[in-house]
């Protein structure tokens, strides 16, 4: 267990440096230098963002990429934005979060049983990364996945995220005939599949307001899919107690 949140902290540190896609590390850096208006007070990050969670997750969430005001502003995934303040509270619920509130890295939330990351680090302009910066991020979700070594269950927020991972499938090697181009897995809310290795994706609207605010997303149905990706992972239902992270 040790061995392995070093190696995940490590990998957290090389994510934060990274430097290999130049229009998103400007854009990270003029977000937090102008700032918005209502956030002028606050320090922002303005980095790529590092996952984070329980080392010995089954459950990993996969987003797309941080919001510009919100984990580009507090550093931590899903934090500071209205999609983290749909999705917590439902993590809560679920049992996988010690608090249903996400403000900022030292706000005491702790996950049990759960890593959160994206397929892109760095908040992109337009909430658009281009093919090759997914690329240029696609390595650090391989070996994630690869020091995640009690992971059953990926719940992919988002068409983006449920493509990155078909991506990794892709470049292990152990590619499936339902994943050959054109052929692939349907993204649907709710779908369920299983993957090779043992991986089970389960795929979910984003949490982004757009979808919320329609209704096209809403908690009952988010709250569902966390509560079968619990059931997939073998986790008991349980609430956790909130420590410092």
């Amino acid at each position: 267990m040790a061995t392995e949140a070093a190696s995940l902290k490590v990998l957290n540190a090389r994510i934060v440096a990274c430097d290999l896609c130049p229009r998103l590390r400007a854009h990270c850096a003029e977000v937090a230098r102008v700032r918005r208006r209502m956030y002028a007070e606050c320090e922002y990050w303005g980095k790529p963002v590092p996952s984070f969670g329980d080392e010995r997750a089954r459950v990993l969430v996969l987003g797309l990429a941080p919001g510009a005001h919100g984990s580009n502003r507090t550093g931590r995934m899903f934090t500071g934005d209205g999609s983290g303040d749909f999705l917590f509270p439902v993590l809560h619920e679920a049992g996988f979060a010690s608090q249903p509130n996400a403000v900022s890295r030292t706000d005491g939330m702790k996950l049990s049983g759960m890593w959160i990351s994206a397929v892109v680090h760095c908040a992109p302009p337009a909430n658009k990364p281009t093919p090759e910066e997914q690329r240029n991020c696609a390595p650090w979700l391989d070996r994630e996945l690869s020091l995640l070594r009690d992971l059953r269950v990926v719940v992919c927020l988002g068409r983006i995220a449920f493509d990155g991972l078909l991506a990794h499938v892709r470049r292990s090697g152990k590619q499936p005939a339902a994943l050959e181009p054109r052929s692939g897995l349907v993204f649907a809310h709710g779908a369920e599949y299983a993957l090779p290795g043992g991986l089970t994706v389960i795929a979910s609207y984003h949490p982004s307001l757009q979808n919320t605010n329609t209704g096209k997303l809403t908690r009952p149905m988010l709250l569902a899919v966390f509560n079968r990706a619990r059931q997939v992972a073998d986790l008991p239902s349980q609430k956790i107690a909130g420590n410092r992270p």
